[in-house]
């Protein structure tokens, strides 16, 4: 009987963690764990051929580390190729690589491989929006410059139009052309909604007009509360209705102030979702501002950040 309550109390001892240990667990318990498994925005080519905007898991931390990690989802069968979400696929042709990159001033300048020129015609236009709108839309970095085995990228490979040095979303997306004149032209861009069995994404247009207005918010809001929309398969969820009565940009705040046909209820003081991303990402696109205010008769009611849009 001896012999056996040594044993246990051997065995207790052994299962009890001596001081030390234990004030090592109940130490553990006021770490913080970072997770990294939110989703990144990246553009990407859907079934209707747009460039649009979805998301993969992954791709937070330094800004670099962010680009290097954006750049591999857009490549075909590539190293990110189970995180592309069902409806879209990518541009960057197969076999390409980043040989390497570096942020300077806000310019990100990428060095790829010549698979980079083994893009089908119809496509390497998109192939350098799906680019240009992916990275840009990543805090630090306002614009690319793109070379390939170290020499810049002055011409589409195919069409040999013409580029600059230096590409950001000036460059357009999706573009919609409805000039008569090369005189005059301007362009802005507006965000629609799409959809894929049920799931909805934001399909970006940069329209080119012969207009002398230059009032792009005007002409933004004018536009996704026109109906129909010559997209037959984008949507604008804002009312036709709706009115802007008025704006004006502090500082870095830009105020948008409705009448109440922008509201989904106007017992609840609510605005849908796809009107508030529709018109923040548009404007963001359009505007110096890092914020959007939405107001309804003087009177805010939501506020969205513009730069970096989740």
């Amino acid at each position: 009987m001896v012999a056996t309550l040594a044993l246990f109390s051997l065995f207790l001892l052994y299962l009890i963690p001596d001081n030390q240990e234990l004030e090592y667990t109940l130490s553990n318990d006021d770490i913080e764990y970072e997770y990294t498994n939110s989703d990144s925005v990246v553009y990407l080519l859907d079934s209707n051929d747009y460039v649009a905007r979805t998301f993969i898991p992954g791709g937070k931390g330094e800004v670099q580390e962010q680009a290097k990690y954006l750049l591999e989802s857009l490549i075909i069968d590539g190293p990110k190729n189970n995180s592309i979400p069902n409806g879209f696929r990518q541009l960057i042709p197969a076999g390409t690589e980043i040989k390497d990159l570096s942020l300077e001033n806000g310019i990100l300048t990428i060095n790829f491989s010549k698979e980079l020129l083994d893009i089908n015609e119809k496509y390497e236009e998109k192939m350098l929006e799906s680019i240009i709108y992916t990275l840009t839309n990543i805090n630090g970095i306002n614009s690319v410059v793109i070379k390939v085995e170290g020499v810049i990228l002055k011409e589409l490979p195919n069409s040999k139009r013409k580029l600059p040095a230096s590409l950001d979303r000036s460059y357009g997306i999706n573009k919609y052309y409805d000039i008569s004149s090369v005189n005059n032209v301007d362009s802005y861009t507006v965000y629609y909604v799409s959809s894929y069995n049920n799931n909805e994404y934001y399909v970006p247009v940069t329209k080119y007009i012969n207009n002398a207005d230059n009032d792009k918010v005007k002409i933004i809001i004018d536009e996704l509360s026109s109906s129909p929309i010559h997209e037959t398969n984008l949507m604008s969820f804002l009312s036709a209705n709706a009115s802007l009565i008025n704006y004006e940009q502090e500082g870095d705040i830009l105020k948008l102030n409705f009448n109440d046909a922008i509201l989904e209820n106007k017992s609840s003081n609510k605005i849908l979702e796809e009107v508030i991303y529709t018109i923040s990402l548009s404007v963001g696109d359009n505007c110096d501002a890092k914020e959007v205010s939405f107001l309804v008769n003087d009177k805010e009611i939501y506020k969205k950040s513009l730069k970096g849009v989740e």
